[in-house]
């Protein structure tokens, strides 16, 4: 109990021997049956600690009871008792020893100190006349000749709670109403104390505390909802530092997360009555985040949209963060946060991190996003000039989601495929010329095909073709050279009997015409009145040199071979009468014509070149094709017996070369006719 006045401080008090100071003995005494033991630890070391610091205090109070001194009193400030029961106020108070009053009277008034004011009586010991409402309810505990004023009031209701004041009345004129006054408040629910912060996986204490201050009730206290919390322990009825004296019931659990929002109850009932009150209290259990919603790992196709969701439980919310490779892209305080990505693009391919913190920990998790996507256009990087024998590697690669079918095609034939890689090596051991020209390199998946186009180009030495020939029709011989090579060889036609060698530079002797690695070069002999001369064709590059010798075939051969020896020598002379014959009949028609030959006649020449361009007249042609003539015959010293005449075929309209055309359907002839 606390005691005020003048004199003395307010101070803590314990009264064992309640008879020495006018108060009951049962209601000073700890209770002796739920009085901490040893076992209960910190607690019964705190009670021993309150009972010694109180002891000096009291002594002293009560020695200075004993002397007397002026008008003071001493009460608790405030007390409470539950509705419908009992209270006892405890109250001291003390006058001057010089009054030394025969009898001693007391007035406990309600809200007001002043009897002027007319406040409700609640207790007069001179009249027993009081307030309607404390009718039956209130009497005095204490012998006021004591010095003890305790006030007992019962069957409390809510209108009952307020100020109680008390007024000392000794007779005459020495009547003293003390300031000091306690304050009752009437309750219906326990008082259930949680610490001000319960952390998950850490031990807690949560206590039950009741008024015990009706002498005639005391309560029992019981837990409710604790069920898999921990087994409660009653520590007993304490008292409180200003005399007032409290039910108390301990909880001792170790909460976890899913025990944030429990509802904890604690209710007290009171034996051989209906009387039991309840109350509850929410637990805020505070615990680091757990992340508990989040997407799988997520496709999306090229363009399309994404949201990836994350979800925490904590309390308090927690700081939620997304990231990829550390750089943070959305953060916000709150238990969901979404990332929205539009048209997704294959750079967005990743690993995402969704964080979440607070201050008692943290947890992270992340998400896989896979972006669909076609082939990218096949790169080729590898050899694409190659000499014949040696070994070729080729890497075509790309870039897909999913990975591709990687395929290389020449001329609609596979060559090596891969299935769901991004890179292809094609490896040609002792290339050859049969392996130059147009590749493939064809990457799809399900999303798409894309292709990429790259030439393989061999080279290697000339190689005559063995269409290689001459051909006879009537007094027509028509040479054919075909070569194959790269780079583009030089082709020259070698006439041995006559000593003469036309290269193709000299295009009004010879036409060539490249296709792909063929060179095709033709020669055509006019006027060929004797048996066909040998002609060699010679093809030339870096890579080396072919010759070959070009057989005949036709009309002319096979003459030849059918009359024989006789017959060639007979021929010879019927041909050598004829050739006599008109050149003696030229003379004598000539005879004053100059030895040069007048322009506009065709005199024998070796080589006569009807090589014509579209668009020139006959007569431009004419007397370029009789300058080539002359120009020839300066090259030899004696007369020409042959007119070897060239002709030219316009290959412009032929059609394009396809991968199907052969090169020998592109080639064109030209006639050169014996006069």
């Amino acid at each position: 109990m606390c005691l005020s006045g003048s004199v003395h401080s307010r101070s803590e008090c314990l009264c064992e021997h309640g008879t020495q100071a006018g108060w009951p003995a049962d209601s000073l005494k700890w209770d002796q049956k739920t009085f901490p033991t040893q076992g209960d630890g910190a607690v019964a070391h705190l009670l021993y600690k309150m009972i010694f610091l109180t002891a000096l205090p009291l002594f002293w109070i009560m020695i200075s009871a004993s002397r007397g001194g002026h008008w003071g009193a001493w009460m608790p400030s405030s007390i409470s008792a539950f509705e419908g029961t009992c209270v006892s106020i405890p109250c001291r108070f003390d006058f001057p020893d010089e009054l030394r009053p025969a009898v001693v009277h007391g007035v406990w008034y309600f809200n007001s100190p002043y009897p002027k004011n007319y406040p409700p009586v609640v207790f007069k010991s001179r009249t027993q006349v009081v307030h309607e409402s404390f009718q039956g309810r209130s009497r005095l505990l204490g012998a006021l000749g004591l010095r003890n004023c305790t006030l007992l009031l019962s069957n409390l209701s809510p209108e009952l709670g307020g100020k109680y004041y008390f007024r000392g009345d000794l007779g005459g004129y020495n009547q003293y109403t003390f300031s000091e006054h306690s304050v009752l408040d009437i309750i219906n629910t326990p008082n259930i104390m949680v610490p001000p912060e319960v952390v998950a996986g850490t031990e807690v204490e949560v206590s039950c505390m009741v008024p015990d201050n009706c002498p005639e009730m005391h309560p029992e206290l019981s837990w409710l909802g604790h069920e898999g919390l921990g087994e409660p322990a009653v520590l007993g009825r304490l008292r409180e530092d200003e005399g007032t004296w409290v039910q108390v019931s301990l909880l001792h659990f170790v909460p976890t997360r899913e025990a944030n929002g429990y509802r904890l109850g604690c209710q007290a009932s009171f034996p051989n009555t209906t009387l039991q009150f309840e109350g509850y209290a929410s637990l805020d259990v505070k615990y680091p985040p757990v992340i508990v919603e989040m997407n799988s790992s997520v496709e999306a196709i090229e363009g399309s949209h994404v949201s990836l969701l994350c979800g925490a439980d904590s309390n308090p919310p927690p700081l939620l963060t997304w990231m990829r490779d550390g750089t943070v892209l959305r953060e916000a305080v709150t238990e969901s946060l979404s990332l929205e990505l539009d048209e997704v693009t294959p750079a967005e391919d990743g690993v995402y991190a969704c964080l979440a913190e607070n201050a008692y920990g943290q947890d992270n998790r992340t998400v896989g996003l896979s972006v669909m996507y076609a082939p990218w256009k096949p790169t080729v990087n590898g050899t694409v000039v190659a000499v014949e024998g040696e070994t070729v590697s080729i890497l075509c690669s790309t870039q897909s989601n999913p990975d591709p079918i990687l395929t290389i095609f020449k001329e609609k034939q596979i060559l090596a495929t891969v299935i769901y890689e991004s890179e292809l090596q094609l490896e040609l051991p002792a290339i050859m010329p049969e392996d130059d020209g147009e590749y493939w390199c064809v990457a799809e998946n399900r999303y798409g095909q894309r292709a990429t186009a790259f030439n393989l180009s061999v080279e290697f030495a000339p190689v005559i073709l063995l269409e290689s020939h001459c051909a006879a029709a009537r007094d027509t011989v028509q040479c054919l050279c075909v070569v194959k090579a790269n780079p583009e060889p030089s082709v020259a036609f070698e006439l041995p009997s006559r000593n003469v060698t036309v290269n193709e530079t000299e295009r009004e002797f010879v036409y060539s015409e490249r296709s792909g690695l063929l060179l095709t070069s033709i020669l055509t002999l006019r006027g060929q009145a004797q048996a066909p001369p040998r002609v060699i064709c010679s093809s030339h590059n870096l890579y080396g040199t072919k010759s070959l010798e070009l057989p005949f075939q036709g009309a002319h051969r096979l003459m030849w071979a059918k009359i024989g020896p006789v017959g060639a020598v007979v021929a010879f002379a019927i041909l050598i009468a004829v050739v006599c014959y008109i050149t003696q009949t030229r003379r004598k028609k000539n005879v004053t014509e100059s030895a040069s030959f007048p322009a506009g006649d065709d005199p024998p020449v070796l080589f006569s070149s009807d090589f014509r361009i579209s668009g020139v007249p006959e007569k431009y042609e004419s007397e370029r094709r009789l300058g080539s003539e002359r120009r020839l015959l300066g090259l030899r010293g004696e007369p020409p017996e042959l007119d070897l005449s060239y002709s030219h075929s316009d290959l412009g309209k032929r059609p394009t070369k396809d991968s199907y055309t052969l090169t020998e359907e592109l080639a064109e002839y030209a006639e050169i006719r014996v006069k």
